[in-house]
């Protein structure tokens, strides 16, 4: 899978979430990666279940864009990935495949077209996907620039903000399906349980009916206490006040221009009754307080588009500009599903390729090893033969040895070593290899030769038959030349007897008489 991972010095993965805390630059020295382990922290069902984000851009988008993207990562805060890291390589099969194991329930992507910015929610990792088209937006270094006095407060951003809907009560599916994804993007707030002091920020969203369009607007929230000057407000917060100026210390609490102008103006529905202690000073549980607030940004102004079934993709369930027959869905249905047909086809066709490759590669590697094996055997009887024959000639001097003894013991003479020494044959470890080959060959020698008599003997035959038909040939001309000399004797008698009766006289018998040649049968043949 292509690199997707928020990254730090390590090149390790982790969710910027309250649970899942980066190692310290520190700890990447020496050898104090080795030695300092990281301890796991066991997670609590409530972090796991809190919906978690991915906020990314898709495309060729604009700087701008860009940062509206890391302003909104800011939003999402603290459950989302605010260090996330996207490569063009990333698909969005990367984002859904990680979305399991870091809890991620929803992406939001911004793209950038030749019209307008568009943003989409969708829940993973099946969907729905909502597409809004962004009219207007501004950053939140926009947003600040405009304020007189900026509120910078980093703790606000340890907790997630509380989500405030308004006018998302009308008629329409797209409406309900609008209102339940941005309320599900935040985590459920327990109204027995929750403690004040977490909620500091608070995403508002109105919806215009006529106009159909969103606004989204981002505060924080600070609670001041009701009923105090200003310098009594500055000595409760722990600050040094100014009294440089003054003659006594009532002045400074009795002096009317003291209160701000904000306090003349304060409106009498934003005072509230708090029923918990806050952390800020000043803010008891049972005394009024005054809810201000102050905006961070960004802000946007988004119109929905286009409500699809699947992730970024499937039915259309809704669209602002173009509506559908039913011949026509049912269309595009069909078409979906035949393409959906054709890519589980090429699947299962790649898998079967795979697994004939992996096959193949096994036969192969099997191969090689009985290669290999045969190979060793070879080496090791060529080594079994040198010892064996190392040892048979150490046998045999043994043998010359023992053997001269005994013709000494038996005969009383020195043995002539000039004489032709009989030594034994070794056999060899291969020999039955050879035996088996020679015996092969003798075999295939006999088949030839047994093929070759038989051929003999069919050409013997045949000529023989020749030689019969020849003799049956001859003794039928003869019979024909013996009926043919028969016939010849009669027709001479039956011409005498004519010229008898013609001419009155006997024929001369020693003239030459003209005989007519009668064809014999086998003169063709």
């Amino acid at each position: 899978m292509p690199e997707l991972a928020l990254r730090d010095q390590q090149n390790s993965i982790y969710l910027a979430v309250p649970h899942f805390s980066p190692p310290s630059p520190m700890s990447t020295c020496g050898r104090s990666v080795k030695n300092n382990k990281q301890v796991q922290v066991d997670e609590s069902d409530d972090l796991k279940l809190a919906p978690h984000s991915f906020v990314i851009h898709r495309g060729s988008v604009g700087k701008y864009v860009q940062e509206l993207t890391k302003d909104f990562r800011k939003v999402m805060e603290p459950f989302t990935a605010s260090s996330l890291k996207v490569r063009r390589k990333n698909s969005l099969k990367d984002f859904v495949s990680v979305s399991g194991i870091l809890h991620v329930s929803h992406l939001c992507t911004f793209t950038h077209t030749d019209i307008s910015t568009y943003m989409k929610l969708a829940n993973l990792p099946r969907g729905p996907t909502l597409t809004f088209k962004v009219h207007n937006y501004s950053l939140s270094r926009d947003v600040a620039s405009m304020l007189k006095k900026q509120m910078v407060f980093d703790r606000a951003f340890k907790n997630s903000p509380l989500i405030v809907l308004n006018s998302f009560s009308g008629e329409g599916m797209h409406l309900k399906l609008m209102a339940s994804m941005f309320q599900n993007m935040f985590p459920t707030i327990n109204v027995t349980k929750v403690n004040l002091s977490t909620i500091r920020r608070c995403v508002l969203l109105n919806y215009n009916p006529t106009s159909k369009l969103i606004d989204f607007r981002h505060y924080v929230i600070k609670l001041v206490p009701i009923g105090l000057s200003r310098g009594v407000k500055k000595i409760v917060q722990n600050k040094v006040p100014n009294l440089g100026r003054l003659g006594n210390i009532s002045e400074f609490f009795t002096k009317s221009s003291m209160l701000s102008e904000s306090e003349y103006e304060d409106d009498p529905s934003s005072h509230v009754v708090l029923p918990q202690t806050l952390t800020s000073r000043g803010n008891i549980a049972g005394r009024q307080s005054g809810i201000r607030v102050h905006e961070l940004g960004p802000r946007l102004t988004l119109q929905l588009m286009k409500v699809e079934d699947g992730l970024m993709n499937g039915d259309v369930l809704f669209h602002e500009l173009i509506q559908k027959t039913d011949e026509e869905k049912l269309f595009i249905k069909k078409k979906r599903e035949e393409k959906s047909k054709l890519k589980e086809k090429r699947k299962k066709t790649q898998e079967e390729n795979t697994k004939k490759k992996l096959h193949m590669k096994e036969e192969q590697k099997q191969k090689s090893l009985k290669g290999m094996k045969r190979k060793n055997n070879e080496l090791e009887a060529d080594v079994m033969m040198k010892k064996a024959v190392l040892e048979s000639n150490q046998t045999g001097v043994q043998e010359d040895d023992d053997d001269a003894a005994w013709y000494r013991q038996e005969v009383g003479e020195e043995p002539d070593t000039g004489k032709l020494r009989c030594t034994f044959y070794t056999p060899h470890p291969l020999d039955d290899k050879l035996k088996e080959k020679r015996k092969k060959t003798q075999e295939e020698n006999t088949k030839k030769k047994l093929h070759m008599k038989e051929e003999q003997k069919q050409k013997s035959l045949k000529g023989m038959k020749r030689k019969n038909n020849e003799l049956e040939a001859d003794v039928m001309m003869k019979k024909a030349v013996l009926e043919s000399n028969q016939t010849g004797v009669q027709e001479d008698d039956d011409d005498a007897a004519w010229y008898r009766q013609e001419v009155g006289e006997e024929p001369d018998t020693g003239k030459l008489r003209c005989t007519f040649y009668t064809p014999h049968p086998l003169d063709e043949f």
